[in-house]
């Protein structure tokens, strides 16, 4: 994050300034090499819109998911209560993060243990951006490309965001094919609940390569996502398929900072 010039809670708190969000970075945006390059493109955004945010850096910890997903509720409290003590402390009110898992968690059951923020994911961010001028987008490189959209599973049927992405995507000069199974029907890439950390339970086809045929049938030669889970398992389906020549992933984040003005 050196070269892009991301402030540090602590020291910009120390500087005497409140950052107006804190970018909460996630596991996989941290130390995945694939969705750090999210990570990257996101920040450029919010640099690009002059947006006042800070991340936490080696103060930030997992924020306990997949521990809770996998049935280890005493983890999952550690990790929250410590979590929850850091944020408290610099009083921290708005968090954007890229990670719907990291998204749900920290909206949803921080509270409970008396973490309670105004979150959003970074989709919903972006778009309040392009609607309101602060970052505009060109048609570009995918100008005519047919692009379709994976919704995930903590965005779309468990926070219900599915419009918001679809705009982001209107805004370039392509054209959305949509999947049979979309929206409150869109099928799970197969890393949710924890399922990214444990080996495959027996079966005849993975997940995974369920969505990526169902993706190839669209005739996309892009697919959007919001989730570095659902990054990862559709760039392994696309490889299984071996097709990564005819189709390409990308965050939402991503296909806009390459289409900046």
């Amino acid at each position: 994050m050196e070269e892009l010039k991301v402030p540090v809670y602590a020291d910009v708190i120390a500087s005497g300034e409140v950052p107006e969000y804190l970018f909460w970075v996630g596991c996989a945006g941290s130390f995945d090499a694939r969705a750090q390059k999210v990570s990257r493109a996101f920040a450029k955004l919010l640099n690009k819109a002059g947006v006042s945010f800070a991340i936490l850096g080696e103060e930030e910890s997992c924020t306990g998911d997949p521990a809770r997903r996998a049935g280890n509720e005493f983890l999952f409290q550690m990790s929250a209560l410590q979590n929850i003590e850091i944020l408290n402390g610099y009083k921290v009110q708005k968090i954007v993060t890229a990670c719907p898992h990291c998204f749900n968690t920290l909206k949803n059951e921080y509270p409970a243990l008396g973490g309670k923020y105004d979150v959003i994911h970074h989709t919903q961010l972006i778009h309040t951006l392009l609607e309101t001028g602060k970052i505009q987008v060109e048609g570009g490189s995918f100008k005519g490309k047919k692009i379709s959209y994976h919704d995930s599973c903590y965005l779309g049927r468990v926070n219900g965001i599915y419009e918001i992405p679809r705009k982001i995507l209107a805004t370039l000069d392509a054209e959305l094919v949509e999947m049979k199974r979309c929206k409150s029907k869109g099928l799970c890439c197969g890393a949710g609940g924890a399922q990214m950390f444990k080996e495959d339970e027996p079966g005849d086809k993975r997940i995974n390569t369920e969505r990526t045929e169902e993706l190839l049938r669209t005739g996309a030669e892009i697919v959007g996502a919001n989730c570095p889970f659902c990054i990862t398992m559709l760039q392994d389906g696309i490889k299984a398929e071996e097709k990564q020549d005819e189709l390409s992933v990308f965050d939402l984040s991503e296909l806009i900072v390459q289409n900046l003005k």
